[in-house]
């Protein structure tokens, strides 16, 4: 596992597809993945993550799924299943408060929403790779949604791409226990550098830890 110490200047946290149909009361997906995220303490995780990096400093990222709008796919050849899926239940549609950032997930100023994914992977047609290289970060600490999904798929993607990823594993839900021990245990570990709890994240973003960035070393 790599040491658990981030530079700032060249970290950023990853925040993958926190829609109120994913991880809010009423959401239309919350029902299938409630009894993982509760199980897990998953979005109260994914607070304190995301707290204790705008307090350490750290460039924030989001990586949101495509929201659902009227002729999605219609001509499409070919529609993978998971967009199927989303395309039959309108997940997160757009201009809905299903599509809506939850609210202790809207984005602060200065943080940054890459252009939205029509699959799983943050990455795949999207501008995330180029505004991560825009602002310099080489590693990523990863939370949301799901699992076996979105986070796998983006966790890859990031690899393939040089990117050095933490996962935080109890920031993140699933469907199922199965699907959480298969992306967690089996697949993501060839990928992700260190899949650590929120505690050991929260303890290694402590400001204390972090280095101080000097303008005037900068030649």
């Amino acid at each position: 596992m790599t040491d658990l110490f981030y530079d700032n200047n060249v970290t950023a946290l990853l925040v993958v597809d926190p829609y109120n149909d994913f991880i809010s009361e009423g959401g239309k997906i919350w029902p299938r993945i409630r009894a993982v995220a509760e199980a897990n303490n998953s979005v109260p995780n994914m607070q304190q993550v995301l707290h204790a990096a705008r307090e350490a400093k750290l460039r924030v990222f989001y990586a949101m799924h495509h929201r659902y709008r009227p002729g999605d796919y219609s001509s499409w050849k070919y529609v993978a299943p998971v967009q199927r899926a989303a395309w039959k239940n309108r997940s997160f549609e757009f201009g809905s408060w299903g599509g809506e950032f939850r609210a202790e997930f809207v984005p602060a100023p200065g943080e940054i929403v890459a252009s939205e994914h029509w699959c799983s992977s943050g990455f795949a047609n999207t501008d995330l790779d180029l505004q991560l290289k825009r602002h310099g970060i080489q590693r990523l600490i990863v939370i949301g949604l799901i699992a076996h999904t979105c986070i796998e798929a983006t966790v890859r993607f990031a690899a393939e791409l040089g990117y050095d990823v933490t996962v935080v594993k109890d920031a993140v839900a699933d469907y199922s226990a199965e699907m959480m021990h298969a992306a967690l245990e089996i697949n993501m570990p060839n990928y992700a550098s260190a899949i650590v709890t929120t505690k050991e994240i929260l303890d290694a973003l402590s400001i204390e830890s972090l280095p101080v960035f000097d303008p005037a070393g900068v030649d």
